[in-house]
This record gives structure tokens, C-alpha cells and sequence, in this order.
């Protein structure tokens, strides 16, 4: 019987810049476009901040209880897709973190989150079609595959991405 982490979603803050550029090495960023500037990750930083500020989503630091420290980040902001408002979802866990159920416990504690706030019917994640552990984790967090897309990101990159559905009016998601 798998156990699940006991994980604590806390508001991002100015104070967790440094998480951002510890979940942004080469390595963690080996599907969404590769080594970052200091620069876009401050911006990046800053997006965050403005997320919550907007009223358009939440962003999260996930903190693992056990040993009290940050284990990553998650959260979901509003944007269009196929001509309606929804989520987007997005997570990154440390290396000495992953593969513990974190960001299944993470992603599906940030939906509820969503969920309360009840502005969307529906979640999308979009991980990269290579991402096997990141594909895995949004069948585990309950999302549905609804097929691949093509995506610029970073702008003037195109990648090809799973298009991931989670409908937020579903109790158990």
C-alpha cells in the first residue's frame, strides 16, 4: 500500500526567489526549454507574484511536513484555450524529492485549492509528450488525456505536448 506524502501548500512570496532558481537548473527544465537566464527566472518569479495578486490563478510553495522544508512549487493560472477560460496547471519538485508522490499530492492539493475558488470548470497540464514522470503524474492526480498539441514555449520554441484535462466540478476531480 503506497503512502501518501503529507504535504502543505503556502502562498508564493518574494522570500521564495530562491526555490524558483533551484527548481530552474538545466536539469529541471530538460522539457520546457533548457537553461534559463537569471533574468527570465526573475521574471518568471515575478509572474508568480502577480498570478495571485490578479485574482487569475495561485501559485504555491510545497512544503514537505516531515522534515518542514520546500520540496518544489505548483499552482494554476487562468488562460485561454480552444476558446475558453480554464486552468493551467504546472509543478516542478526537487530531484531529492521526486518519485515520493509529492507532486501528485502537490497537483491535487492545488486543484481543490482551484476548485473552492469555483471560476473554471476545468484544469489543463500540458506536460511535454517526452515527459514520461510528468505524463504518469497526471493520470495519477486524476486528469484526463485528451491528446497532443503542438506549443511555443519558450516563445520561439515549439514543442509537442500532452493535453491534460481535470474537471474541477467533479468532486473527486
Amino acid at each position: 500500500m503506497a503512502v501518501t506524502p503529507t504535504i502543505r501548500l503556502e502562498p508564493w512570496t518574494e522570500a521564495d526567489l530562491d526555490l524558483e532558481r533551484r527548481t530552474s537548473t538545466p536539469e529541471m527544465n530538460r522539457y520546457l526549454g533548457g537553461a534559463e537566464t537569471d533574468e527570465q527566472i526573475l521574471a518568471r518569479h515575478r509572474r508568480f507574484l502577480q498570478t495571485a495578486e490578479s485574482g487569475q490563478g495561485q501559485m504555491f510553495r510545497v512544503v514537505l511536513v516531515a522534515v518542514q522544508q520546500p520540496a518544489g512549487s505548483v499552482g494554476y493560472w487562468e488562460r485561454v484555450w480552444r476558446e475558453e477560460t480554464v486552468y493551467e496547471m504546472g509543478w516542478k519538485i526537487l530531484p531529492e524529492f521526486q518519485g515520493r508522490g509529492i507532486a501528485t499530492a502537490a497537483i491535487q492539493a492545488a486543484a481543490q485549492h482551484a476548485r473552492a475558488r469555483r471560476r473554471h470548470r476545468y484544469a489543463h497540464a500540458f506536460p511535454s509528450v517526452e515527459n514520461g514522470p510528468s505524463n504518469a503524474i497526471c493520470r495519477k492526480a486524476g486528469f484526463v488525456l485528451l491528446g497532443e498539441h503542438d506549443f511555443e514555449y519558450p516563445k520561439g520554441s515549439f514543442m509537442r505536448c500532452n493535453d491534460w484535462r481535470l474537471d474541477l466540478d467533479s468532486a473527486g476531480g
